[in-house]
């Protein structure tokens, strides 16, 4: 039997505390001496990240006591933030941005330093044990202007007397040694590119006292994203490269050509946002496993030495990423609609995955997950555009009839990013409750190649905002959701195309920004380094387009908003500052327009502490009650909803 109630008014267990509780982030596996070790993020540590170690024996415990946090701020979105060689965890250390040493096999191991305290920030190591130092990125913001950006080595030996290798680019990444330790390659760009733009590939000889002998730039047209270079066992150098559209393998010859490795309509990367992402690996007998995306979703694949084709290998994923290799086992991250993040351990003689570790197990009937459907719609000029819908699920409840669900249309952040199958409990939140979900992927999403991404430039707040405004109405013109009960949330960039859909369509009837943009000046003007340039190709370059700028801001167009807003913001964002949701708010409440703010000291961009997930959640599911006209089962707080 099931009950009759409206939709959104649905009891759920799916609450927040399982989604800050259950399914911690795993990141960045690492194999040294026989030990395993991963970087947990832990939300009910107030976002703490955590190096774990699982020995060889089977036990799992954290290599990094308490109450360290190894989270580099490298671009502000961080990256790789620690290495384990010989039994030493080389890490930066979040509160002060230093590198530390702890010895591992040290009963009580304290962190000795190896960089002095200063402006400079670190992510993305390798182990340089010819000259026994690390060699990383560096961000120096002791600088005047903007930060500078390097490829800086760092002694072991706790002289603090950091080298500089390699300066000049505005930005750099994946710094990684070649087999013999005698050469080094890396990745470059400048503004106004973003790295998923175009960059180039480097190489050089490393002398006798560690310097870099006349680098030589080795791939990069000026016309195509490079990431991710790789040595092969032997000694060959790959990496991703979107040249002809999609992100696909390439390797650089010993003829110095590059070849194409593997051509497929398929990517083989993700946008790099965080340094240090790994889609594939090599293990020691030359097997190369990869992961790669096709129509929205991850696959796991492996080459045999010798071979021309991918044998694909059979999992539950959807998702997949952080891959790494050593001897004949590889580790991966892997994640489905039904099944949270994972660490997972795959065997190259046998073929089979094993899981390592996993979240607290779901508790509750599958009944109450929604399964995602990719569909594909028509948009404006003549573009067609992706999603994932979710209708509404729960085995207890029932709508009554002859009535249709709210919609909540989702926009992903970036706008460079991508909408995932990955189980998202905050997707189920609001599917388990009554509500369908539309996870956008709108033009200038990942996933789909080169030109789709290209897509969106010169043409942010407008195709963006026309895809997601055609994927509600494809909805509705199907017939699977509410007409007058469609809502409209997003974070960061995807907060902006809220905020623009909002001020230039009347589809919605509700509005949801988490930290996001309602001044695209101020962004220019404010935002940090690695973003400083981003809207040169999305908007353009500024202020010689002043007028775009403007014009497509919804802050100047407050008259133009008709539904009620609700806005989260972290006091502490230094991508979005928080000066960006207060100008909103306020344009609004001077308007007496509806709308409720609030914000969240100690978070940053994008938030990380369980207290401040379940508040926001909280908040917003009073807020669509109070809006749609229902009573949500949960006991929720009251919140001040301005002129509503």
């Amino acid at each position: 039997m099931t009950t009759t109630a409206p939709y959104g008014s649905w009891a759920s267990p799916i609450v927040p505390s399982l989604l800050t509780n259950a399914a911690p982030g795993y990141a960045f596996p690492q194999f040294d001496n026989g030990n395993l070790y991963w970087l947990e993020s832990r939300p009910w540590e107030n976002g703490r990240s955590v190096v774990v170690c699982k020995t060889a024996d089977g036990m799992t415990k954290d290599a990094l006591p308490a109450p360290l946090s190894s989270r580099s701020k490298v671009h502000e979105y961080g990256g790789s933030p620690y290495l384990v060689v010989e039994d030493i965890l080389y890490f930066c250390l979040y509160d002060d941005q230093r590198i530390y040493a702890i010895n591992l096999q040290d009963p009580q191991p304290l962190p000795r330093p190896l960089t002095p305290e200063n402006d400079f920030l670190y992510a993305d190591f390798c182990f340089d044990r010819r000259h026994q130092r690390l060699i990383c990125v560096a961000e120096n913001h002791g600088v005047p202007g903007e930060p500078e950006n390097l490829l800086v080595g760092i002694p072991l030996d706790c002289s603090m007397v950091i080298q500089r290798l390699c300066d000049g680019a505005d930005f750099y990444a994946y710094p990684r040694l070649d087999n013999s330790g005698e050469q080094l390659c890396w990745i470059s760009w400048n503004h106004p590119n973003m790295p998923w733009d175009n960059t180039s590939l480097w190489l050089s000889q490393i002398d006798d006292n560690g310097s870099l002998v006349s680098p030589t730039q080795i791939a990069g047209s000026g016309d195509e994203s490079i990431s991710q270079p790789r040595w092969s066992p032997e000694n060959q150098l790959y990496f991703v490269s979107d040249r002809d559209n999609w992100w696909n393998l390439y390797r650089y010859g010993a003829d110095e050509v590059v070849e194409g490795v593997l051509p497929m309509a398929a990517e083989f990367a993700s946008p790099l946002w965080v340094l240090g992402m790994s889609n594939y690996d090599f293990c020691d007998d030359g097997t190369l496993l990869c992961s790669y995306t096709l129509n929205g979703s991850w696959q796991l694949a492996a080459l045999s030495p010798g071979a021309s084709t991918l044998k694909t290998i059979a999992t539950d994923y959807t998702h997949i990423s952080d891959v790494h290799c050593h001897g004949d086992r590889a580790w991966l991250v892997g994640a489905s609609p039904h099944l949270s993040a994972e660490l997972a351990e795959w065997h190259a003689k046998d073929r089979q995955l094993r899981t390592i570790i996993h979240g607290a197990p779901i508790t509750f009937d599958c009944g109450y997950l929604s399964q995602p459907k990719p569909i594909c719609f028509p948009s404006g000029n003549t573009a067609s555009a992706h999603a994932f819908y979710y209708p509404p699920a729960n085995p207890e409840f029932s709508a009554p009839k002859n009535t249709l669900p709210p919609l909540i249309v989702v926009c992903h952040g970036g706008p460079t990013g991508t909408a995932s199958t990955a189980l998202n409990l905050k997707v189920q939140y609001w599917t388990s409750r009554g509500f369908a979900v539309l996870d956008v992927n709108y033009r200038g999403s990942t996933g789909y190649g080169r030109q789709y991404r290209q897509a969106l430039h010169g043409l942010w707040g407008i195709a963006d905002v026309e895809d997601v405004v055609a994927g509600a109405n494809f909805l509705i013109d199907q017939g699977w959701v509410d007409p007058d009960k469609v809502a409209i949330r997003g974070s960061s960039a995807g907060g902006y195309t809220v905020l623009a859909a909002l001020c230039f369509h009347d589809l919605f009837r509700a509005g949801a920004c988490l930290y996001g943009i309602g001044d695209l000046e101020t962004l220019a003007r404010d935002t940090h380094k690695f973003e400083s340039r981003y809207l040169d190709r999305l908007v353009g370059p500024y202020p010689e387009h002043k007028d775009i700028y403007q014009a497509r801001s919804p802050v100047h167009h407050v008259d133009n908003f008709h539904c009620p807003v609700i806005f989260f913001q972290g006091l502490d964002d230094k991508v979005v500052p928080p000066e960006q949701a207060l100008s909103m708010v306020k344009a609004l409440r001077d308007k007496q327009m509806p709308v409720a703010y609030l914000p969240f000291p100690g978070e940053s961009h994008g938030f990380r502490k369980a207290e401040t997930i379940r508040q926001s959640l909280e908040a917003e599911l009073y807020f669509y009650g109070r809006v749609f006209g229902f009573k949500p089962a949960d006991h929720l707080p009251t919140i001040a909803i301005f002129n509503l």
